[in-house]
C-alpha cells in the first residue's frame, strides 16, 4: 500500500498514516499506537511526555529566528471506531487495516477505515519530521479513547499545554473552519434478567434488521437514517405470531447510529409463514419511510441458535423501552440554520450475561436542553423497569467568531485558495472544550480535509483534499 502513496506530494503523512494503520488501535485498546507515537516524537529528537491515561505531548523547538513567534499546539486522538460488514472477518485487536486506493479515494477492506483522526495525528507528526517548515514552538498532543468517552481529553492535566493557539485536526470538511461543538452525556439504562427453558414444541430464530447506513451519531443525526435497533423493536411488536424472546443486540458503538440488529426468538414453526408475511410488511413500510435516505433495509426471519429465554416481563420491558426511549434530533439550532442543537443516539443494546443493557449519547449546546432529555431517558427507563445512570458528561465548546485565531486563518485560506473559510459549529464532540478547561486563554479552532461515512465500513477520504489540508496547515504555522 506504502507504494500507492508513495509519489504523494504529502509523501511523509501518508508514510506515518500506512505505518499507523498497521497498528490495532480501537478506542481503550490504543497502548500499542500510543507507543507508536511517542516512539516518532523520540526518533526525531523531540521532548516527549505520556501521561498516565496514554496520552503524548511531543515539544519541537521554533525554526531558527521564530524563538519568540507564539507557541502553536497541534491536538488529535489516535484511537479509532472499530465498525466491520458482517462476514469481513477483521480482528481489530490484531489485524491491520487494509487500505484500498481508489482514485482520488482511499478506503478500507470491509472496515473502517481510521482516517478519523488517523489522519490528523500524521498530518502533526510530519510537521516534526520536516525541517524546511517555519513555525514557532510546536507541540503535539495526541490524546486517546476520543470516541467512547474523551477519555484522553479529560485527564489532560491543566496547564501542560504552553501553547497561545490549539490547532485540533479532528473536522471532516475541506474549507471549513470549526469554532464550536456541542457538550454531550451517556446515559446507561440496566434491568437483569431471568432466564429459563423455551416451551416445548418451539424452534430458535433469528430476528435480524440489516443494510443500513448508520453514520455518526452527531454529524449524521439528522440525515434521516434509520435505526436498527428502534427498528428491530419494531419489528418485534408487530410480528404478529407469539414468541419467547432469548436475546437481543444491536449497535457497537454508543456514537455510531446503528446499523445492524438482531434478536433471538423461540416461535412455533407453524407461525413461520405467518411471522414472515409480517416482517414483509414491516420492512415494505420501513423502506418507503425512509425512501433514498436509507433504501437498502432488509428485515429477515432465519434460523436461529439455541438458548435460554428470557421471563416474559423481562422481554416486555426490554421492547417498550427500545421503542420508547427517544432517538434523533430533539432541537434544531434557532441561531445557526442546519445546525442541530440537541439530540440523542440510542446506540448500543445487549443482553449478555442475563443484563439487558441500552446505551444512548445525548448531544446539546445547550445544558439545560441536554439535562432535559437525559430526565426523560431516565423517566422512561422507570417507566420499564430500567436502572438508568449517567457516564462521561463532558462540556460544549463556546464559538468565538470574532478570536484573532479564526480570523488569521480566514485569511491564510484567503491568500492559498482564494476564497475565505466557511465558519461554523457542529453537533458533535470535540476535545477543545475539555482542554480548553485546563488551558483558560488558548484560542483553539479545528479544520481538516473530507472525510465521508466517518464511524461506518464506508468511510473514506480524498487524498486531494488530505493535500490541501496539509496546504493549510503549513501555512498558518507559517503565519503565526
Amino acid at each position: 500500500m506504502e507504494t500507492l502513496l508513495a509519489n504523494l506530494e504529502t509523501r511523509s503523512l501518508w508514510h506515518y498514516f500506512t505505518e499507523l494503520s498497521r497498528i490495532p488501535r480501537g478506542s481503550k485498546a490504543e497502548a500499542a499506537a500510543s507507543a507508536w507515537v511517542a516512539a516518532q516524537g523520540r526518533a526525531l529528537g523531540c521532548a516527549v511526555e505520556q501521561d498516565a491515561v496514554g496520552n503524548v505531548l511531543i515539544r519541537k523547538p521554533a525554526t531558527p529566528g521564530r524563538e519568540q513567534h507564539p507557541a502553536v499546539a497541534l491536538q488529535a486522538h489516535v484511537d479509532m471506531v472499530c465498525e466491520q460488514n458482517e462476514g469481513t472477518g477483521h480482528d481489530f485487536t490484531r489485524d491491520p487495516i487494509q487500505l484500498v486506493r481508489d482514485g482520488d479515494l482511499l478506503r478500507a477492506k470491509g472496515t473502517t477505515l481510521g482516517a478519523d483522526n488517523g489522519i490528523g495525528v500524521c498530518a502533526a507528526l510530519a510537521v516534526l519530521a520536516d525541517a524546511n517548515i517555519p513555525h514557532g514552538p510546536v507541540e503535539v498532543l495526541v490524546t486517546v479513547d476520543e470516541e467512547t468517552g474523551l477519555t484522553g481529553a479529560n485527564n489532560v492535566r491543566p496547564g501542560w499545554l504552553k501553547a497561545k493557539y490549539l490547532l485540533n485536526l479532528d473536522s471532516e470538511e475541506e474549507g471549513i473552519l470549526t469554532i464550536g461543538c456541542a457538550g454531550g452525556v451517556d446515559s446507561v439504562a440496566t434491568r437483569k434478567l431471568a432466564m429459563g427453558a423455551p416451551q416445548a414444541g418451539t424452534l430458535p430464530y433469528r430476528l435480524k434488521v440489516s443494510g443500513l447506513k448508520g453514520g455518526h451519531s452527531g454529524i449524521d443525526i439528522n440525515a434521516g437514517r434509520g435505526n436498527a435497533i428502534r427498528l428491530l423493536a419494531q419489528a418485534l411488536a408487530a410480528l404478529g405470531a407469539p414468541f419467547e424472546l432469548a436475546a437481543v443486540k444491536g449497535g457497537n458503538k454508543r456514537n455510531a447510529i446503528p446499523r445492524e440488529a438482531s434478536a433471538q426468538l423461540y416461535l412455533d414453526p407453524a407461525l413461520e409463514p405467518a411471522a414472515k408475511a409480517a416482517l414483509a410488511g414491516i420492512e415494505a413500510h420501513w423502506r418507503a419511510a425512509l425512501g433514498a435516505f436509507d433504501p437498502h433495509l432488509a428485515i429477515r426471519l432465519e434460523p436461529g441458535q439455541p438458548g435460554p429465554v428470557m421471563a416474559g416481563d423481562d422481554a416486555q420491558a426490554l421492547i417498550r423501552l427500545l421503542l420508547t426511549a427517544p432517538h434523533g434530533v430533539e432541537a434544531m439550532s434557532p441561531a445557526i440554520p442546519g445546525l442541530v442543537q440537541t439530540s440523542v443516539n440510542l446506540g448500543v443494546v445487549d443482553t449478555a450475561g442475563g443484563e439487558a443493557t441500552v446505551n444512548l449519547l445525548t448531544r446539546s449546546s445547550i445544558d439545560l436542553s441536554k439535562a432535559a432529555l437525559t430526565d426523560r431517558i431516565g423517566a422512561a427507563c422507570a417507566a420499564a423497569g430500567f436502572q438508568h445512570t449517567l457516564f462521561g458528561g463532558y462540556p460544549g465548546w463556546k464559538p468565538e467568531p470574532e478570536a484573532g485565531l479564526v480570523k488569521l486563518m480566514g485569511q491564510v485560506h484567503q491568500a492559498a485558495f482564494g476564497k475565505p473559510m466557511a465558519i461554523m459549529a457542529i453537533h458533535a464532540g470535540l476535545e477543545c472544550g475539555l482542554i480548553g478547561e485546563g488551558h483558560p486563554g488558548m484560542e483553539m479552532v479545528s479544520f481538516g480535509p473530507s472525510m465521508w461515512d466517518v464511524h461506518t465500513p464506508d468511510e473514506h477520504v480524498s487524498i486531494a483534499s488530505v493535500g490541501n489540508f496539509w496546504k493549510l496547515l503549513v501555512a498558518v504555522l507559517a503565519a503565526i
